[in-house]
């Protein structure tokens, strides 16, 4: 539980670091590039300790990306909609179906 506490924290940080800076499209690149670089280092301080969490509670290589992807959607899923005020589709809702399905499908034995 903690890896994926720690996981859904570091990709906050990281979807504010690649996304936010297109609500201020006037900003300068060099600005927008320091600024999303300062955000990024604390979604390192984050993942760094949640893959070894992760891979020391038995979690392979292969799940822990795999839980990874499914946060990371599920966290920009919601930035898009909430922060960045993108419209949502129902042909995100059956990818997103697909991609659970994905996960689920690799936590079997």
């Amino acid at each position: 539980m903690r890896t994926i506490i720690l996981l859904v924290f570091s990709n906050i940080f990281m979807t504010f670091a690649w996304y936010y800076h297109l609500k201020d499209r006037g900003m300068a690149l060099w600005k927008a590039i320091l600024i999303s670089w300062g955000i990024a280092f604390f979604e390192y301080c984050l993942t760094v300790p949640a893959n070894r969490a992760g891979a020391g509670e038995g979690i392979n290589l292969f799940q822990l990306k795999m839980i990874q992807e499914v946060i990371t959607l599920v966290i920009f899923c919601l930035f898009a909609v909430f922060v960045m005020k993108q419209p949502f589709h129902w042909r995100y809702i059956a990818s997103f179906g697909c991609l659970l399905g994905a996960a689920w499908f690799m936590f079997q034995k």
